[in-house]
């Protein structure tokens, strides 16, 4: 009776002999910590501004003469390239009429050349009598015959050759309206509208289809006329779209008017890079620079330990971690400025900070050596920022 009481009890003791003895062998060993080292990079504060996606060329494509639509090649979301046929006008009449101008033509040269032939032989007839009359042999009454005859000629080349010109005249409208027959794209887009069907009578200048260049969009933004003077010509602007794409935008003018309900200046865009798929009339969030690029010491948001009085970070100095005050200044993206405390060479402890204690012996890797994620849980920065009316990005204006 007593041996089955005093067995549990001392199979008890002897596993929680073992587990204090494996908690101490693991305390002994280094802690496992990822680092990252403090460099000096170059920073401008910026502010979000919203701004929208502008095609700069939207047009709507039109017949430039009448007829009946006898094909309509494209569907709305179409994506085009310059040249291609959009619709085609019935053409029947028009081959018709080409083949009518250019008989015209070749009666009209015809006619032209039989007046040069009749030219040529009232010329020789007419010098002939000029020879004459200088010797007296014919009467200046046949001179006089001759030399109007010279002249009705050439009259009558003057003539032909008139024809033959408003003959060619006839041919080019003729071949203008056959050319004309098919509408095509006047530059790569998409197709956002079909403006007409199949046999519907199209007027000349009637919209057959509307057509929008995505590929070359520009964004405009209302910036705040307070952070005007920032801005460069040529200058470097970070934005995302709702959809979470990055851009790199290039400042190609700022307008001179201002909206005095708002205080703000229309701002023109380049589209430098951009991730994703973009659609004219899309938001776009665009990180402003308000100040000029400056060179910051700058730690990541996971490097951050919220202290007594303050916040600090743990280097990772001879295989320990050292606890180390800092003062941080502006958020900067996925890091922050650090004002004092630490300097350029630094290496900080960015994964496993939570427990560690000063002092500590840790095993530290290199961040490039593991993934690390920004804003890790329970690092309260999220909550904590300490200016949150503000952001900053990279200053990549070079």
């Amino acid at each position: 009776m007593l041996y089955h009481i005093i067995r549990p009890i001392f199979a008890l003791l002897t596993a929680s002999a073992t587990l204090s003895a494996a908690s101490v062998a693991a305390q002994g060993r280094p802690a496992g910590v990822i680092t990252d080292t403090v460099k000096i990079e170059r920073f401008a504060e910026t502010v979000s501004v919203f701004g929208e996606l502008i095609a700069r060329r939207e047009s709507r494509v039109a017949t430039r003469i009448a007829g009946v639509a006898d094909a309509v090649s494209v569907r709305v979301g179409d994506r085009v390239i310059e040249g291609e046929i959009l619709a085609a006008i019935d053409s029947e009449l028009l081959d018709i009429q080409v083949a009518i101008a250019q008989a015209e033509l070749a009666v009209a040269e015809a006619a032209a050349s039989t007046s040069e032939i009749q030219v040529q032989n009232a010329r020789t007839a007419y010098q002939r009598a000029v020879n004459l009359r200088s010797n007296s042999i014919i009467s200046d009454a046949v001179y006089e015959e001759r030399q109007s005859a010279l002249a009705v000629a050439v009259g009558a080349l003057t003539e032909a050759e008139t024809r033959v010109t408003a003959a060619k005249v006839a041919l080019r409208r003729a071949a203008y309206d056959l050319d004309n027959s098919t509408v095509k794209a006047p530059f790569d887009g998409v197709v956002i509208a079909v403006g007409t069907e199949v046999g519907e009578f199209l007027s000349s200048g009637t919209e057959v289809a509307r057509l929008i260049d995505i590929d070359g969009v520009e964004v405009e933004a209302n910036v705040p006329a307070r952070y005007v003077d920032a801005l460069q010509e040529g200058t470097n602007v970070e934005a995302y779209t709702d959809a979470g794409g990055d851009m790199v935008l290039k400042l190609r003018a700022t307008l001179p008017t201002e909206f005095s309900a708002t205080r703000t200046r229309p701002v023109v865009f380049d589209v430098v890079s951009k991730e994703g798929t973009l659609a004219a009339g899309q938001s776009v969030t665009l990180n402003i620079p308000i100040s000029a690029p400056r060179d910051v010491t700058a730690v990541p948001k996971d490097a951050l330990i919220r202290a007594r009085g303050g916040w600090q970070v743990f280097l990772a100095v001879d295989g320990k971690a050292l606890p180390r005050p800092i003062q941080i200044g502006s958020a900067l993206g996925d890091r922050y400025e650090v004002l004092s405390g630490i300097s350029e060479g630094d290496v900080v402890v960015i994964r496993g900070n939570e427990r560690l204690r000063p002092g500590q012996e840790i095993a530290p890797r290199p961040t490039d050596a593991a993934p690390v994620r920004s804003g890790r849980p329970g690092s309260g920065l999220a909550s904590e920022s300490p200016k949150p009316d503000q952001q900053a990005a990279v200053d990549t204006s070079g």
